[in-house]
């Protein structure tokens, strides 16, 4: 489920586009230094999205250094500076990353054995994180167990990952979190988790594996899916794009909001009708 959340590079300031950057390049230093150099392989931008996020609700200042990198050893560039939120996510983007190639494994995903690359890691993060640890293993369990009870509901499907990111949002928000960042989160979660299920629908119907949209709608192609379901699969994802421009406009930000409202308010809906025309994933626009 990781790779969906992008930004709408034709709206993006060039600041903006500059501060993602150097957030992706800082959450990089900040999974080696929670989880080692090997952790670094999952190196995400949906976990970079939530730095920039968080960064901002919680007024924690973020410092941009010239600094060296794996990539680029001779020439520095600017990177954020790995504070302790920073390091924290790291660990975050670690144990999703193991526990998505987890479940690629039991899906049978020839990849199976690239997770041992991220066992060290995990162990790291269960050391130094417990709590944030403890979070994703009981919502990764109660969506396995979801899937195992194989729930024709789209909705009711997505609870236990929407209900992780909730839960993650008051973690690190603590008594600074709001019902609507929680809300907020929520909504993203459940948007990360359906938008991968119908962007998997064909490849999980030929395969056999659990997909709310194929017990709901059953096995067609997609093209077949949209033209007899879409408007109720569009009706699915405005009901949570309404909800997060709802309470997106209720949090309060600490500095400029125009990168997080470009990925939330452009990006994710960019990103859904990418997947609804059947079209195949792309990198970001700017190679970092």
């Amino acid at each position: 489920m990781f790779g969906y959340v992008q930004y709408d590079y034709p709206n993006l300031y060039v600041k903006d586009l500059m501060l993602y950057k150097a957030l992706y390049c800082g959450l990089c230093k900040g999974i080696g230094a929670s989880c080692g150099q090997m952790a670094r392989l999952g190196l995400t931008y949906d976990v970079a999205f939530l730095s920039a996020l968080l960064h901002n609700i919680k007024g924690v200042d973020i410092a941009v250094e010239q600094q060296h990198c794996i990539e680029h050893m001779i020439v520095k560039r600017p990177i954020a500076r790995a504070d302790e939120l920073t390091c924290e996510l790291g660990a975050l983007n670690t144990v999703l990353s193991y526990y998505k190639l987890s479940d690629d494994a039991a899906d049978g995903d020839r990849r199976k054995h690239t997770r041992l690359l991220f066992r060290r890691g995990m162990k790291r993060a269960q050391r130094r994180y417990p709590e944030l640890v403890a979070i994703v293993e009981r919502f990764m369990r109660e969506q396995a167990e979801t899937e195992r009870r194989a729930l024709p509901s789209p909705d009711m499907a997505a609870e236990p990952t929407a209900c992780m990111m909730r839960a993650l949002s008051e973690h690190f928000l603590a008594d600074m979190g709001t019902p609507d960042t929680a809300q907020l989160f929520y909504e993203v979660g459940k948007w990360i988790y359906l938008i991968d299920a119908l962007d998997d629908y064909e490849k999980d119907a030929k395969k056999g594996r659990y997909n709310p949209f194929v017990l709901s709608f059953g096995k067609r192609t997609r093209t077949e899916l949209m033209e007899e379901n879409g408007e109720e699969i569009a009706f699915l994802f405005d009901t949570m794009f309404y909800s997060m421009r709802e309470h997106l406009a209720k949090i309060a930000f600490h500095f400029n909001r125009d990168l997080t409202d470009n990925v939330i308010l452009r990006g994710i809906p960019l990103e859904t009708k990418r997947v609804f025309l059947g079209k195949p994933r792309s990198k970001m626009t700017v190679k970092i």
